[in-house]
């Protein structure tokens, strides 16, 4: 048994791929991340998609998610639908169930060409134009916040980002935790805590984001209040595990 749902727009030439996704999944070896859950670039019908296989859930999990919560696929597919440009195109996701319970999932979306992640600039000091990619996604940022979008993992690595006719385009990706709600300064100045960035940059990022909203003067400081307790309480788990910290 499976459970699918496909983007109209790819209708007529992507209801096999998506059916037969576990063997496309299984022959394709381009890999671009595999963690807890891997990513493959695979080409269909000219168009290049990335395919996100989910780990396969433990068995309380397999319950609540055959039952009573959407799959991490099923609310990858419809948070992209629900927020468009903020995201890659999605193109489908799919779950396959043994006997009644969920086993394998998969999400589907067009590739976003982009140049580099935000995590580069925030690491290489000679990165070039760092000052207007910063305060052009503290715009992004903004914006997203203004349509009531919370992102739970708005880390380094799923804020992809393309220069395009001089301009800055960001997408965000691993959505599938995201919250929709009217976000308060506090929720706002919190949303930048998982960047990892350094006091300068988050003072910069901040001061771009307050000048355009108009918040509080308060606002730079919560923001660098959330990011150190954020590093604090990462480094201290790391210390428990024996890991390397980082400042």
């Amino acid at each position: 048994m499976n459970k699918y749902k496909l983007n109209k727009n790819y209708a007529n030439n992507f209801q096999v791929f998506l059916s037969d996704i576990r063997e496309y999944f299984h022959r394709n070896k381009n890999t671009i991340h595999k963690a807890r859950n891997e990513l493959k670039v695979i080409n269909h019908e000219k168009v290049d998609t990335v395919v996100k296989s989910f780990r396969i859930p433990n068995i309380l999990n397999q319950i609540v998610y055959s039952f009573f919560r959407d799959s991490k696929a099923n609310k990858s597919y419809e948070y992209s639908l629900k927020i468009g440009d903020f995201t890659p195109e999605p193109i489908g996701y799919i779950e396959f169930y043994k006997s009644i319970f969920l086993k394998e999932s998969y999400f589907i979306s067009k590739k976003f060409e982009y140049d580099f992640t935000i995590r580069e600039p925030l690491l290489d000091p000679e990165f070039p134009d760092k000052e207007e990619i910063f305060k052009a996604f503290a715009r992004f940022t903004l914006e997203l916040h203004n349509w009531d979008i919370f992102h739970n993992d708005y880390s380094p690595g799923n804020i992809l980002v393309k220069k395009e006719n001089g301009h800055y385009i960001f997408k965000i990706v691993d959505i599938n935790r995201m919250k929709f709600f009217k976000l308060t300064q506090k929720d706002r100045a919190k949303n930048f805590s998982k960047l990892w960035a350094s006091d300068e940059i988050l003072t910069l990022i901040a001061k771009e984001y307050q000048s355009a909203y108009g918040c509080d003067n308060k606002f730079i400081e919560r923001v660098l209040y959330y990011s150190n307790k954020n590093k604090r309480i990462k480094n201290f788990k790391k210390r428990l595990k024996g890991q390397e910290v980082n400042d």
